[in-house]
């Protein structure tokens, strides 16, 4: 399992999310343009002390990721999606694609991959990207018995 991060514009987020994926032993990629830096200490912040746990690497553009990764399956999420996660059938070795904050990942860029929403029934439009990533993470893993035991609670 991989999550992507196509043009994240938030350092919070990113930062969550690459403390959950140090938390599963997830790969991380990111691909630029980032609304960020990378030093900054808000992103730093989020993920704590858990940096140096994190498997990530940052792409110049979505085509290197492409070319360098080669993931066999990508799985688009987006709010605008039909089918919801809970009913999708992940793969081990997906690579879980969540788009920017402000905008989502485009029609044109999703076409020709599965994609996939989580289920929102109150008055908001999307759940935020961090919150998003871990749902999506936890049932990919938990359907592909991805999920390790605790090995310790520190």
């Amino acid at each position: 399992m991989r999550i992507v991060l196509f043009e994240p514009e938030i350092p919070p987020n990113t930062g969550n999310i690459a403390r959950l994926c140090a938390a599963t032993k997830t790969p991380l990629h990111l691909i630029e343009p980032l609304g960020f830096s990378v030093d900054n200490k808000h992103l730093k912040r989020a993920g704590l002390d858990y940096w140096p746990h994190v498997d990530v690497t940052v792409h110049p553009n979505f085509a290197e990721f492409m070319n360098r990764v080669q993931p066999p399956r990508l799985v688009m999420a987006s709010a605008k999606a039909a089918t919801p996660h809970h009913r999708f059938e992940f793969m081990a070795d997906d690579a879980i694609v969540l788009g920017p904050e402000t905008r989502g990942l485009t029609p044109e860029f999703m076409k020709g991959y599965p994609q996939i929403r989580i289920p929102i029934w109150g008055k908001v439009r999307s759940l935020n990207l961090s919150t998003a990533t871990g749902i999506l993470l936890f049932e990919a893993l938990r359907q592909t018995d991805g999920i390790m035991e605790d090995i310790s609670i520190s």
